[in-house]
């Protein structure tokens, strides 16, 4: 087995077919990951959730990057990484269009407002149900995948 550099198409093919993709984001210098659902299209990364950590560390620092992967074994896999830039989708007029767009785009999938829109109970608080539409503008996309030798 060795690792190789994946090309662009395969890059997307992972990054539009992945069901799940890892957030990671930092807030106060504390790195914070969380699995989520996301949508590629043109240049961005699509998601949905609600007003939680994620949600402070993102606005608060909206450098971030998503982790894709897909493994079979420990010797079959293939891992993209996605760093960009968070950018929330508000009810405000020059948002309306892209938070459209990332409502139909996320719509597409089966149950794609979970876990995001269920009833949360953290510590005996339950979180509020406030969505928060957001894109990440994609700077940059890498990835590696395992090869027979």
């Amino acid at each position: 087995m060795q690792i190789n550099a994946m090309n662009q198409f395969e890059i997307m093919h992972l990054v539009e077919h992945a069901r799940i993709g890892r957030l990671a984001c930092v807030n106060d210098g504390q790195p914070y990951v969380i699995p989520m659902n996301f949508v590629c299209r043109v240049g961005y990364l699509y998601s949905f959730t609600t007003f939680g950590k994620k949600i402070v560390a993102m606005r608060s620092n909206p450098k971030v990057c998503v982790e894709f992967d897909d493994i079979v074994a420990t010797n079959k896999w293939q891992s993209v990484v996605v760093t960009g830039h968070y950018e929330e989708l508000s009810d405000k007029p020059d948002h309306v269009d892209a938070r459209n767009e990332a409502h139909a785009l996320l719509s597409n999938r089966a149950e794609w407002w979970e876990p995001a829109y269920v009833k949360t109970v953290i510590r005996d608080h339950v979180r509020t149900m406030e969505p928060v539409y957001f894109r990440i503008l994609i700077k940059e996309m890498t990835g590696h995948k395992t090869v027979s030798a």
